[in-house]
């Protein structure tokens, strides 16, 4: 049985292309069926519930019910209101950072089409004033070559149109997987990749596997709510991204020391129960799988809040990755890290399957 998860050819191509989708918050429907179409042959059914959350299910007559579960929306922004000279300006879809949004080219998803366009910005020495010197969410603005609030609207741009930025995934020194929204899509590489592990390698379950894809996270754990109450699992493993602290301008006293390359983050919450987490530690441990630890207050602000607090309550973990640059379009994970997160709940689910009595039965 294969110990060592690498990524190969076939994954490389579907991170990539699943990568390079759009999915913002409430419109992941792209995303997703990239996400389904890769899952397809690693799964018995998938489920899609009203508002596009994907299931992918393994084993589904099995009334025991274990969830992986990841995220798959972007951030991004909407369309708010467009001058009479035919500037757009903005709201947020989700925690869009406006500090980098300036001079970044654009996508506006109308229904005639693609628009591009560009978060434009005066020049250094022309601003009229302190508070036009930087960048605020009142004062960014799209432009996309027009001369009127006619034009535009003719080009199909109105009020509630989505705009995602159109930044290509990249590897960077042969180490760093660079991409907007690798907030949380890469979580939904690695949920995708533990299927195929499980399909391939012939385990057979005691328990069934939904493999869940979740939309609407970013704007407050929404799809996660809906599909826990659907499903009702008796174990939930999350995964997402977490902070990396070393980088400049983050405190590590108060943020946790965290960093790219040395392994998955395995999180203690109020929201986490002892059992699991320490399940998973020592599977990390017997297995040599690096990893690192990360305290959060109160909420870990993921989704694993949604499913440990839903119905009358989920044996919940979380399993996050090292991540930096959050919310931006140049956000980085280590590839190291991204196999040995692959690895670790793939163990962490053939040692529950032969550990089945702990975990299932009252």
């Amino acid at each position: 049985m294969k110990k060592n998860y690498l990524i190969d050819s076939e994954s490389f191509e579907f991170i990539e292309n699943y990568l390079n989708s759009f999915s913002p918050s409430g419109e992941e429907n792209q995303g997703q069926k990239i996400w389904m179409d890769y899952i397809n042959s690693y799964v018995e059914k998938i489920n899609v519930d009203l508002f596009g959350t994907a299931v992918g299910v393994i084993n589904s007559d099995n009334s025991y019910k274990l969830v992986i579960e990841a995220h798959a929306d972007e951030i991004s922004w909407y369309v708010n209101y467009i001058t009479k000279d035919g500037i757009i300006y903005v709201s947020r879809n989700g925690g869009s950072d406006h500090q980098i949004a300036t001079s970044k080219k654009v996508v506006i998803h109308t229904e005639k089409g693609i628009i591009y366009g560009v978060f434009g910005w005066p020049a250094i020495h022309t601003r009229k004033s302190f508070e036009e010197k930087y960048p605020k969410i009142e004062n960014i603005f799209v432009d996309i070559g027009v001369s009127s609030k006619e034009e535009a609207i003719n080009m199909g741009v109105h009020v509630g149109c989505i705009i995602t930025y159109p930044d290509k995934f990249f590897v960077m020194n042969n180490n760093y997987f660079v991409s907007r929204a690798l907030d949380n899509k890469i979580g939904g590489f690695i949920i995708a990749e533990v299927a195929r592990l499980i399909t391939k390698n012939n385990v057979n379950l005691k328990y069934g596997l939904y493999v869940v894809n979740s939309v609407q996270e970013e704007i407050g754990l929404k799809g996660a709510k809906m599909i826990s109450r659907n499903i009702k699992p008796n174990v939930a493993i999350v995964t997402d991204v977490t902070h990396d602290t070393s980088i400049s301008m983050i405190d590590e006293k108060i943020e946790g020391d965290i960093k790219c390359g040395l392994g998955p983050v395995i999180v203690y919450s109020q929201s986490i129960k002892r059992k699991i987490r320490n399940f998973i530690i020592e599977t990390a441990n017997n297995n040599k799988i690096e990893f690192q630890r990360l305290v959060t207050s109160r909420l870990t602000g993921t989704d694993v809040d949604a499913f440990a607090y839903s119905n009358k309550g989920v044996l919940s973990a979380l399993i996050s990755l090292p991540l930096k640059y959050m919310h931006t379009t140049v956000e980085m994970v280590h590839k190291r890290d991204v196999e040995k997160t692959i690895s670790l709940i793939f163990e962490t689910l053939l040692e529950i399957n032969r550990n089945f009595e702990n975990f299932f039965i009252t």
